[in-house]
């Protein structure tokens, strides 16, 4: 039995190493509203619809659910401003393009999940093809009818994919929510350290640190993925190959995720 497919996740996995984009803009949009949002507060729940984001955020600085009508108001003014920083933070990632073209030519085939909507993912999309990045499927929580944890996006790549059964599917992904929504849609979930959300880093911002914090930061991260139950944790999406014999050798076996 064979890896028929992997689903990827966008920020943090696949372009915008440190997965800063989201961050910056909750920060922002927050603040110019007067509350204050930590960067750990802003990564907690990183991942999920962004609406429910902003949903999570403000029940936490109040104490209670929040009234839609606030949630509706804060999620209008962040449209605009994710837009605007997206175009700032659309890198692709080094080593995922190469990565994606082995996975093609073993056969498998390439998905996408995400808690941006759908006019954000299509400008990664746009941005992402010029530096060789393009996905089979690239889906987004208002596709499937609800984002992360939930598992409807990764049934509706396998769908659009046709790819089957679930277990010889990958999601792949750097926050909780990825790996939540990779084990309820029954697939080996992947967890990435270094890139992503855990660390929160840019690639010359973690270099720029002593090694022995950029270890702890990355043992840090990996014991967290690890403790969200991720099967492997990988520092970047160009580690993730190796692993795929790995998953086939269990599944040869019988084992399933």
């Amino acid at each position: 039995m064979h890896v028929t497919a992997v689903i990827f996740d966008w920020a943090g996995t696949t372009v915008d190493y440190g997965s800063l984009a989201p961050v910056r803009t909750l920060q922002k949009l927050f603040a110019g509203r007067g509350i204050d949002v930590s960067e750990e507060d802003a990564r907690r729940d990183m991942g999920i619809d962004k609406k429910d984001h902003i949903r999570a955020l403000l029940r936490a600085k109040n104490g209670r659910p929040p009234a839609e009508a606030d949630v509706d108001a804060f999620f209008a003014e962040f449209i605009p401003m994710q837009m605007e920083c997206l175009a700032q933070y659309s890198a692709v990632i080094p080593g995922v393009a190469d990565t994606v073209r082995q996975l093609r030519a073993r056969g498998i085939k390439i998905g996408s999940t995400t808690g941006y909507t759908r006019p954000m993912l299509d400008l990664l999309l746009a941005n992402a093809a010029t530096q060789g990045y393009t996905p089979d499927c690239a889906l987004c929580p208002e596709d499937a009818g609800a984002g992360r944890p939930w598992p409807w996006m990764c049934y509706l790549n396998a769908i659009r994919l046709q790819t089957y059964p679930m277990h010889t599917m990958v999601k792949i992904g750097d926050t909780v929510s990825d790996i939540e929504e990779g084990l309820n849609a029954g697939m080996w979930t992947v967890a990435v350290a270094r890139t992503g959300n855990m660390i929160g880093l840019a690639q010359r911002e973690l270099a720029a640190l002593p090694a022995a914090e950029q270890a702890a930061r990355l043992d840090t991260a990996r014991r967290k993925l690890r403790e969200a139950g991720a099967h492997y944790v990988i520092d970047g999406v160009a580690d993730v190959y190796p692993l795929l014999d790995r998953i086939e050798e269990r599944l040869a076996k019988g084992e399933r995720p």
